[in-house]
């Protein structure tokens, strides 16, 4: 017998694993990201690309699931859509970095989504959850597609699918289906995230998780998708990525306990997890410096990865909060300014400050090796500044909080949720959300969730 496709490796893993194989550190993790998904989602509250997710999805009204902030029920696939821009929208949500960066609770609100369509219990949300995780990251780890032009989203399609099937309660079969149609039919280029970013850089996941769920619908009415997808001569190996293993018997499991969510990054800034040590770089050099007029030039050194991808042409004068959030001279400058990265610096008239384009104007980006080096398992950044007087200061951090090393706590969550909360819900409300989650996993029924998710009048 010959040896099964990878597509339905990773599917016999989706169907098998069970909620009794999570210990519960991987459990508490869950509900930690779940956490820090909603305060994403809160922030994202009447911003103009959700708005827009939220107007599609009211043209397909049905009882269904929630779209987080109203009143509006849908289908799976478009609340999955809605929700997953709104957790994206302020580049705030978790991340990975292995050979690919990626943020993994981007499938939350789609299993979210779809649990409550399927009236799956809220064990079976986690576990799919989990599994949604594993799946992404794991990917991540094992290639790059970045570097050939692509998204990292496409590991979403994989993720997502399985999670869906696990959902759906398919069997192996089917969710080997589910893969097949929803990587086969769906992949995205990496120009949603290169020069002058639009709206869709925070959608693009979302739709990846739209489509998923899609193609596990299809595959459970039978629908079957192109195979092998991933080692066929015009598949996903040959035309993406290149050959690379991928040993799914390894994959987290009761036995060896070694699930991929628990090395999953959180953030404290919202903008791209990579710079985050540059930032807190600067703000060091802030406290250190009498007259910020007096800087003459500023150093970046970084990655390979962080030269390439945040210090591109289009990274040096943004104009959309998009393109700003990506920036790493604009980070820098922006952190050197206020002393802090907030919903705020990527404001408009933040954007366009003559200060922070002066200090762009001294600044250049560089490789060193030796972070390189230090990449992916540390996102390291050096800061120098030149000062008038010929002084130099240096800032070296090699890792920031929400890192392995410095992981945020409970408390950490909390206050992250709290203050994106505070202008949208009052304080009953989000005690109520942190409650539900608290006890995530014994839930059968979602909507005291999304009526404390529901902003009120003068929540302050």
């Amino acid at each position: 017998m010959s040896e099964a496709t990878l597509a339905r490796r990773i599917a016999r893993y989706a169907c098998g694993l069970s909620f009794a194989d999570l210990p519960e550190p991987v459990v508490a993790c869950v509900r930690r990201r779940f956490v820090d998904s909603l305060a994403c989602i809160l922030g994202a509250y009447g911003a103009r690309p959700v708005e827009a997710a939220i107007a599609v999805a009211a043209q397909a009204p049905q009882p269904a699931s929630t779209v987080f902030g109203t009143d509006l029920r849908t289908t799976p696939e478009l609340a999955a859509f809605a929700n997953g821009a709104m957790v994206r929208y302020l580049d705030y949500n978790d991340g990975y970095m292995g050979r690919e960066p990626g943020h993994p609770s981007d499938s939350i609100p789609a299993c979210l989504a779809l649990a409550e369509a399927e009236g799956a219990c809220g064990a079976e949300l986690v576990t799919a959850i989990v599994v949604a995780y594993e799946i992404q990251m794991r990917l991540q780890d094992a290639a790059s597609l970045n570097k050939r032009g692509w998204d990292h989203v496409n590991y979403i399609n994989v993720a997502m699918a399985a999670a869906a099937s696990r959902l759906m309660q398919l069997d192996e079969a089917r969710t080997e289906q589910a893969i097949n149609i929803a990587l086969g039919a769906h992949l995205a280029l990496r120009q949603v995230r290169s020069g002058t970013l639009s709206d869709w850089k925070g959608c693009s996941a979302a739709n990846a998780a739209r489509n998923a769920l899609f193609a596990a619908s299809l595959a459970r009415h039978g629908m079957t998708g192109p195979a092998p997808v991933f080692e066929g001569e015009m598949g996903f190996f040959r035309q993406v990525t290149g050959t690379f293993e991928l040993d799914v018997e390894a994959f987290g499991n009761r036995q060896n306990g070694d699930f991929a969510i628990l090395r999953s990054l959180t953030k404290t800034f919202p903008t791209n997890g990579e710079l985050h040590t540059a930032v807190w770089a600067a703000i060091d050099l802030r406290g250190r410096i009498a007259d910020l007029d007096a800087i003459t030039a500023i150093r970046i050194e970084t990655s390979e990865f962080n030269r390439r991808v945040l210090a591109d042409a289009e990274k040096w004068r943004p104009t959309t909060r998009e393109t700003a959030d990506h920036s790493l001279p604009y980070n820098v400058a922006r952190a050197l300014l206020d002393g802090d990265i907030t919903l705020d610096s990527y404001a408009a008239e933040r954007i366009a400050d003559p200060r922070a384009i002066a200090l762009m104007g001294v600044t250049t980006v560089d490789e060193d090796p030796a972070l390189t080096r230090l990449f992916p398992g540390h996102l390291a950044n050096r800061v120098r500044v030149t000062l008038a007087d010929g002084e130099e200061l240096a800032s070296e951090v090699i890792d920031g909080p929400g890192s392995l090393l410095r992981p945020m706590g409970d408390e950490d969550f909390e206050r992250k949720f709290r203050r994106m909360a505070a202008a949208h819900i009052d304080r009953p409300a989000q005690d109520a959300a942190l409650a539900f989650v608290a006890a995530l996993e014994s839930r059968t029924d979602y909507r005291p969730l999304f009526a404390a998710m529901r902003p009120r009048a003068n929540p302050v």
